[in-house]
């Protein structure tokens, strides 16, 4: 059993035991597993232990690995990106990825919609919202997420899926429930609303826990699977 293999399992265990205590299903809570900085080898030893989809924060660097592995006969991988994305980077990941997570403003979305290639199916999209209010993250506003929702729901090519975040960090599990909980209660505004959502992407390795107790759908695990992350590998 290799390192990547039993870190796997284990956090699949995490996953399990956290959903069953909130009385929710396993099967209700996918996991990512983010790869930015590691190799292409290592998404294909993870893939070898039955795990398929990854989330990739830089656009070349994902964009060289989807097309590595493809390379390497591992097409059927499933590739979300998770980064912040700037309007000029747009076409790579419309034309390689299956899932975008960090839609924050609407010409990103309209970039990715118009980009999109028609073979493809529609490109599955979350607004990344600022659940905090950090300066340093992305995300757009939670006054403002309504209004880009609605936006993003109407282009073609795109199917707005729900809303992510990356809450500031807390070591204490109530702490870290409270964004968590606002995350979703402004999910289930917006389905109030009349936008057919299902989906909460939240929650890493250190709050895992914490974003399954408040509804967690995809959550986003790097350092438990894979090691502690070199931070002098990360493009500038």
């Amino acid at each position: 059993m290799t390192p990547i293999f039993a870190n796997l399992q284990a956090v699949k265990a995490r996953i399990d035991a956290a959903a069953r205590t909130a009385g929710r299903a396993p099967a209700a809570v996918a996991l990512l597993a983010v790869s930015k900085t590691w190799p292409a080898g290592c998404v294909a030893e993870a893939a070898a232990a039955g795990q398929r989809a990854f989330g990739e924060n830089y656009v070349q660097e994902g964009c060289d690995k989807v097309d590595a592995l493809a390379a390497q006969g591992l097409a059927d991988l499933e590739w979300h990106f998770i980064g912040p994305l700037q309007s000029n980077k747009t076409r790579p990941v419309a034309e390689r990825f299956h899932w975008v997570h960090s839609v924050d403003r609407l010409k990103i979305a309209q970039r990715l919609s118009e980009q999109r290639p028609a073979e493809l199916p529609p490109l599955q999209v979350c607004v990344q919202v600022n659940i905090s209010g950090e300066d340093s993250k992305s995300g757009c506003a939670p006054a403002e997420v309504a209004e880009l929702c609605r936006a993003v729901a109407a282009l073609p090519r795109l199917t707005l899926r729900g809303l992510m975040a990356i809450p500031a960090p807390a070591e204490d599990v109530t702490a870290q429930r409270e964004p968590f909980r606002q995350l979703r209660q402004l999910l289930e505004q917006l389905q109030a609303a009349g936008l057919a959502l299902d989906t909460l992407s939240m929650g890493m390795s250190h709050d895992i826990e914490a974003a399954v107790a408040e509804g967690a759908t995809i959550v986003r695990v790097g350092t438990a699977i894979f090691g502690a992350r070199d931070y002098a590998k990360e493009p500038a």
